[in-house]
Order: C-alpha cells, then structure tokens, then sequence
C-alpha cells in the first residue's frame, strides 16, 4: 500500500441535523485526533473498532462534545487507519471542528476520494465502487436492492467467471502453439465455437439488462400524450399530488413541455407533459404539438390518454398510428362520465387502424408487426384503464400497470445481474465484438493463434469493469463523481 496524505471531509449532508460526521483516513489519523480530542486516554492507544466520549478542543478551548470511532487499518473501508468525528449536527460546529482538523494536519478530501482510495487498496472492484453512489442516490427499492447486490460483488462474481473461462481458452491455445507435440489443436475451433456461443449469449443478457437497470437507476421517461382537453395535465396534477399544472376547460391551454419527477408504487416516473395533439394553424400551438412528439419518440413509456365520454376523431387516429410500435398505456379518461368508448371497442379500433401496417411489413424481418408488438400494448388488455382523474379512480390499476411495464414482474436480485451505467455496458459491447470476431475466424478456417489475439481483448476489455488496467485519468473522472466525503 503506498503512503498517502491524510485526508478528512464531512461525510453527512450539509445541513442542519441532530449528527455530523467527520471522517479522518490516513497514516496520520491517530496522531491528528491525539492533538486536538480531550478525554479519558489518547486515541492513539485505543483498540481498534471502539467508541469513545470527550471533546474536540481548540487551544485549551472546548469546541464540542462528540463520540470518536477508532477503526485500525486493515479492517477499515479504505484499508487504511480511519477516525471518525461524531459531533453535534449543526453546520457552523462541524465546519469548525472540519477547519481544525484540517489545520493539525489533515488535507481536505476531494469527491469519492475516500471510496477511490479503498478501490485502490484493493477493498473493492471498480463495479463495487460505482454501486456505492448507487446506493446513495437510489430512488426505489429496486435500485437499492440492485446496487446493494452489486456492491455485494454480484457483477464481480459474473464477469471473473466470463474471464476465467476465456483466460482458460486463451492459455491452452498459447500453451499448444507453444508445445505442439504434447497438446493437439486438431478441431480445437469446433470445440471453441459452442462455447464463445454461450459466452456472447450471457453477455448479450448483460447488455440487455442496461436498460431495466438505467430504469431502476433513473427512473422512467414517461411522455404524456393526447389530444387537448382530454386530462393529460389533470393526471399530472393526480401522479405528483399538487396542481403542477393549469386545467382549464379551454382547449390548448398547455403550450409548453412541464417536466415532474413521481415516485408511483416504488417506480419513479419522470414525467413530461405535452402540449395536445391536433391539427392547427396556431404557430405557437404547432411547435408545441411538434416538441410534444419529439418528446414522445425518445421516451421509455407513453401515456395516451383518451376522453373515454367522446367518440375518437381524426386527432386520436393520428395518436393510434403514431403508438402502435411504442411501449403505451392508453387511460380511458372521464370514466365518471358517459361513457362512449370501452376497451374492447379500442381493440377493435387498434386493430383495424393497423391492419395496413401489418399487410406492409414482412413477417420474416425483425420490424415484423408480430415482433413490433411482442411488448407493445395491445397484446395486454390490462394495458388500457379506464381512470378518472377528477375522481381518482383507477390510479391503483395504473400504478400496479407501471409496474409491471417497468420489471415485468417481481425482480430476482439474488440471481439477475443488472448493468446500471453506460461505460459497463459499452465494455460489455466491445467484449461482445471481439467475440464476434473469434466466430468469425473459426468458421473461416482461421489460425488458432487469431483466436487468442481476439480473445485477450475480450478478456482485457471485461477486465475495465471491474478496474483492471485502467488509466489514472479515467479512475479520476469516475471518482469525481462521486459526493464529497465518501
């Protein structure tokens, strides 16, 4: 372990509360708290992993009274000797106590610094690093439950099998180039293949996982869509629990985008609320109908929602068209009314208004309407509820619908392994190519040592996940990401 400063930060939110934290890490720790802590014994004789009471003093002068852990290196977070200062939670004390520790010895830690230095120690992966802001700014228990297995070194665990088996490979070629006489390459490619196959199958599952992940992580970008008056800003104003937005009888009072975070039944939706779609020669109103799309086209989940009390009308058809290949829920508003459109009567409509598209689109492609809708809407009459949002009804189905849409079902976090940030999964993609690569070159009928080149940038590759071989500038950045003081 090599010798570096000691460093301290406030490790509890900056603000007023009935504790603060003070975290002291280093070569120096002990001698630091020795200088300015007054009680019964020195610190720096304390027995590692205990508590102990008295008071942070400044030249004779008793700044506060607090509680001080002793924690011994090797058996800390950092793997190296820690101090922690439990003080009183106001701001002005622990800046002061901060100011004077800084002043005995200690340097002021940089964002994620402390975490940075037990990834460094060797105490964790990079993945388990990454998990640890995970789960401070988790949002759900979902993504508490996923970055806690994370952290736990449930991707760790994953990509070191991947890597062995490929390292596994990697050497018997190296080693039967190398010793011909005593090893045999004969059909060592038709045995390879099958399991590159496999490798780039479980992989393949990794990646596909980034999106649940950055869901559970995000939340999901939820676009409310609809033609005008027909509630899109009322369920707004039901989702988030206040009046986010104007209702008004008028049609097109919403000519901008509002933007609101909610969290519904454990799911964080993101929601954008769009100006309603119609034909018209309003230009403010046009550009609003065109960012409502636009919106629409980068969006997770659409709500569309339909006033249920009148019959559907040019407006809706476009809506109709413009969905049928997205992830929708469509919400039969106006339920407290009379009603004139039911959900089987939507189907039927769906159905109809897509018969054309179906005739157009070849069943054997991969945009077959058959495959289009596998996950779409339509497939699931629970997808379409009928709500009121002037009554509240119905919002209970909808939030058990998001749900669903969002896990499809209950999540299995001791045995799935999700990919929660971009840089994993594009790893991941490289790993893929390279594998890709290895396939190709056994079916061309390649020399074996093209195998190994290919497979050792697999190996290389997947090894960036969990912080092998990476450079000084790239571990910087990840860490500086992080909140001060941990």
């Amino acid at each position: 372990m090599e010798k570096k400063e000691t460093i301290a930060a406030i490790s509890t939110g900056m603000t007023n509360s009935g504790i603060s934290i003070i975290r002291i890490c280093g070569e120096e720790a002990f001698q630091i708290i020795d200088r300015i802590y007054k009680g019964k014994h020195p610190l720096s004789k304390a027995e590692s992993h205990t508590i102990h009471h008295g008071y942070i003093v400044d030249r004779d002068s008793v700044i506060d009274e607090v509680l001080v852990s002793i924690m011994r290196a090797p058996k800390t977070f950092t793997g190296e000797d820690t101090v922690e200062i439990n003080c009183h939670g106001g701001m002005f004390v622990t800046n002061a106590i901060l100011e004077i520790v800084l002043k005995n010895g200690a340097r002021l830690a940089q964002p994620g610094e402390f975490t940075k230095r037990a990834f460094l120690n060797g105490k964790m992966d990079l993945s388990q690093a990454e998990s640890v802001m995970d789960v401070i700014q988790s949002q759900n228990e979902y993504a508490l439950k996923s970055s806690i297995s994370q952290l736990k070194g449930s991707l760790k665990k994953k990509i070191k099998e991947i890597r062995d088996l490929i390292l596994y490979h990697t050497a018997y070629i190296e080693t039967a180039l190398d010793d011909p006489e005593h090893l045999d390459m004969e059909n060592y490619g038709e045995e390879l293949l099958p399991v590159i196959e496999n490798l780039s199958v479980e992989i393949k599952k990794l990646i596909d996982s980034a999106d649940a992940g950055r869901i559970m992580k995000e939340g999901i970008k939820t676009v409310i869509l609809g033609k005008p008056n027909v509630g899109k800003s009322s369920l707004l104003n039901v989702l988030t629990g206040y009046e986010r937005a104007i209702v008004t009888d008028i049609e097109g009072t919403t000519r901008d985008i509002l933007e609101e975070q909610v969290r519904v039944g454990g799911v964080v939706l993101n929601l954008i609320d769009t100006a309603g779609i119609r034909g018209t020669d309003d230009e403010i109103e046009k550009i609003g109908v065109d960012r409502a799309l636009k919106y629409a086209d980068e969006a997770d989940l659409i709500l569309y929602v339909v006033d249920a009390s009148r019959t559907l009308d040019e407006n809706d058809e476009r809506i109709i068209d413009y969905i049928y290949d997205r992830k929708t829920v469509i919400l039969l508003n106006k339920s407290d009314l009379k009603m004139q459109i039911m959900k089987e009567n939507l189907q039927n409509i769906i159905k109809q208004r897509h018969a054309n598209v179906e005739r157009s689109i070849d069943r054997n492609s991969e945009n077959s309407i058959d495959n289009l809708l596998d996950n779409n809407i339509f497939n699931e009459k629970n997808y379409i509820v009928s709500i009121s949002t002037k009554e509240g009804k119905g919002i209970e189905e909808l939030v058990d619908v998001l749900k669903k849409i969002a896990f499809q079902g209950e999540l299995h976090f001791n045995e799935e392994v999700y990919i929660t940030n971009l840089r994993q999964k594009e790893a991941l993609q490289k790993t893929c190519e390279s594998l890709e690569k290895v396939k190709e070159s056994i079916v061309s009928g390649m020399p074996e040592d093209f195998y190994s080149i290919d497979l050792m940038d697999a190996y290389e590759t997947l090894g960036t996940i969990v912080g092998e071989k990476m450079g000084e500038d790239l571990i910087n950045e990840i860490f500086s990401k992080f909140c001060m003081g941990k």
